[in-house]
Order: C-alpha cells, then sequence, then structure tokens
C-alpha cells in the first residue's frame, strides 16, 4: 500500500518481490549434486552416477535428485558442463589474464598442469579420464566431450597463433603440430601421475613444453625456463 491508501501497481510488486525460496533451495541442491558428480567421475567414470547413489550420499530424496536432472543422461551432461565451468575458472580465465604471447602459452600450459597435479577434481584431469570412456560411442555425451575436446585444442592452437603474430614465435611454426605436441606431454604427465601417485611427471612436462618453445621462439632467451 502507499501513504493515503493507493495500491500498489502489480509491476511494483514484482520489483519488490522476494525470490522464491523453493528455486533458491534448489538451485543449491543442484549445485551441491554436481559437485559431487564431477568428483565421482573423475575417479569411476560418467556411468558411476546413479540417483540412489547421490541421494544415499548425499542425504537427500532420490525423488528429489531425479527432479533436478530427470534422467541419466541429462545428469551427464550436467556434470560435464559443471567440469567445464570448473575447468574454465581454474584454468583458461587466469591464462587470459596474461597479455598475449609466449606468455600466455606458458602461463595456459603451468595452470593446466597445477589443474591436474593440484588434484581439482580426485582424478586427475576430469576430460582426460572421461573422454577414455566415452570416445567409442556416439550419443549426447558423446558429442559434448568430443566438442570439449575440440574447444580445448582450439584454444591452445589459437594462443599458439596469437605468439606467432607477436612475432614471439617464428613465422614457419607449424601451430596444430606446436598444439598437439604440448597437449601430448600435458596429458602424458597427468595419466603418468594418477597412475603411479607421484608428480615427477609433470616437471618432466614442464621441461618438455619449455624445449618446445625455445626451439620455436624467435629468440630462445625470451623462452621460458625450467630450473
Amino acid at each position: 500500500m502507499r501513504a493515503g491508501g493507493a495500491t500498489r501497481t502489480p509491476d511494483e510488486d514484482a520489483g519488490t518481490a522476494r525470490p522464491d525460496g523453493r528455486v533458491e533451495r534448489g538451485n543449491r541442491t543442484r549445485q551441491l549434486v554436481l559437485r559431487r558428480t564431477v568428483d565421482i567421475a573423475s575417479v569411476e567414470g560418467l556411468e558411476a552416477l546413479t540417483v540412489g547413489r547421490l541421494a544415499t550420499e548425499l542425504r537427500l530424496s532420490k525423488s528429489g535428485v531425479f527432479a533436478l536432472f530427470g534422467s541419466k543422461q541429462e545428469l551427464q551432461l550436467a556434470t560435464v558442463r559443471e567440469a567445464a565451468r570448473i575447468y574454465t575458472e581454474k584454468v583458461i580465465r587466469p591464462a587470459a589474464e596474461v597479455p598475449p604471447g609466449v606468455g600466455r602459452l606458458w602461463r595456459l600450459c603451468e595452470l593446466w598442469l597445477e589443474y591436474s597435479r593440484g588434484r581439482v577434481f580426485p582424478g586427475g584431469c576430469f576430460f582426460y579420464g572421461v573422454i577414455a570412456e566415452f570416445d567409442a560411442r556416439s550419443g549426447p555425451v558423446h558429442d559434448a566431450m568430443a566438442g570439449a575436446q575440440r574447444d580445448w585444442m582450439a584454444l591452445v592452437e589459437r594462443t599458439a597463433a596469437e605468439a606467432r603474430d607477436t612475432g614471439e614465435l617464428r613465422t614457419d611454426t607449424d601451430i596444430p603440430q606446436l598444439a598437439f605436441e604440448v597437449v601430448a606431454l600435458m596429458e602424458t604427465s597427468n595419466a603418468f601421475s594418477v597412475l603411479h601417485d607421484e608428480e615427477t611427471a609433470y616437471r618432466r612436462a614442464r621441461v618438455g613444453i619449455a624445449d618446445r618453445l625455445r626451439c620455436a621462439a624467435t629468440d630462445p632467451s625470451t623462452a621460458p625456463q625450467v630450473p
């Protein structure tokens, strides 16, 4: 009500209405579930995700968990999207803060290695493990994983191309080949570390990437050095 007894308009009421508490609770529950699913999937794979397991572990109702996603496939796809969000936050955005050039490419690689070494996901790189689970299959989950892998490789290639365009890499640098080698070193370090539960592979990857960048640099003295 206004002073003098005038009623508020529907638009004014909508502008001051409190958010629906059920929606907020649903969003919080969804994030709780997804935080657990990305951890499970990174170790056991997306097929290990079940409504019953999640409901038991998180002390939620099965019907409530199912209502958030509607199907196992949507639960898997939502898990992939959540992993991509975390990956962007930990690796892609911080690297973008560095000016284009070899420094940005090197920072992108170091952030990826730290993301794996620091076990942002307990199974190491989420995408490395889940891609192996779905690479020979077909369907929406396979397509989502293939798209994520293509986007990552394209980002590494674009970052390397920027370094060439700034004049920090030689003009004859084979950008797709460089990106392929860099990603191969990172993924191998992840696989080796997860399998053997040790960190030596990360330094080997850093040494290999730094050597590769020095070979491609117009001025090798400006390329990264690994002590």
